[in-house]
């Protein structure tokens, strides 16, 4: 990189990878529309216990670790309606048969809701991953590089390992939107289960902590709604990187 352009490439995207319902597996995109809240319809629904809690894979004020949930997946169909599956078996959010599916198998009233007034993101509105940062990892910590056990929304082609973290207070171009990166990403014991398609052949968690004082990936927010796609480059704004 040179400081001396306007905008100066810095890589391009490798994936983008949505989540239509929290803590399922996601679908892989060739094109995303960016709003405020980050991918359009990424994590829009979550699954909701009778307390308000969404299911994922740890217990916090908001959430609650119900392991049930990783064994179903979520896409959305040409119409935009979103499908969940699990094995042969698929619905549509709305149907109370699905409902009814994951109340049995989580062992109590759930339902999968919109989101409304509690935000179903973990933090930030997008995640971003380097390649150069899964191939560290994996080189390292052993398994493979493999970036859905990280359930990162962008996969971006570096040639350093974990450059994107001083990328920290930047703004990002990536086709005509701008995101705005704000903070490392914490991790917890999602990354070393099985889920999103994956299973982890080496486990991270540990190693994380004790490497990378718990953080891989970072987020961001939008600054600028808009669209952008696999292939397309990443630019950073130079006038505003952190000296």
């Amino acid at each position: 990189m040179t400081s001396n352009d306007p905008q100066t490439v810095a890589c391009r995207v490798t994936s983008i990878r949505r989540y239509p319902v929290k803590s399922m597996g996601g679908e892989a995109l060739d094109r995303a529309l960016l709003d405020r809240r980050g991918i359009v319809g990424d994590r829009w629904y979550a699954v909701e216990d009778g307390d308000g809690h969404f299911a994922s894979g740890k217990n916090t004020r908001r959430f609650r670790r119900r392991d049930a949930v990783f064994a179903y997946s979520a896409r959305t169909d040409a119409a935009g309606a979103v499908q969940v599956t699990r094995g042969r078996e698929e619905w549509s959010v709305g149907d109370a048969l699905l409902d009814q599916h994951l109340s049995a198998h989580m062992r109590t009233a759930v339902h999968v809701t919109a989101e409304a007034s509690i935000p179903h993101q973990d933090m930030g509105a997008v995640s971003i991953i380097g390649t150069a940062t899964l191939d560290w990892c994996a080189a390292t910590w052993g398994g493979d590089s493999d970036s859905r056990r990280l359930r990162a929304n962008i996969v971006a082609e570096t040639d350093r390992p974990f450059i994107e973290e001083e990328w920290q207070g930047t703004d990002l171009h990536i086709g005509s939107a701008v995101l705005r990166v704000v903070e490392r990403a914490p991790r917890c014991r999602m990354i070393d289960i099985a889920q999103d398609g994956v299973s982890p052949r080496a486990k991270w968690l540990k190693k994380v902590s004790n490497d990378r004082g718990m953080f891989l990936a970072v987020y961001a927010d939008v600054r600028t709604a808009g669209e952008f796609a696999v292939g397309e480059h990443v630019t950073v704004s130079p006038n505003v990187r952190p000296q």
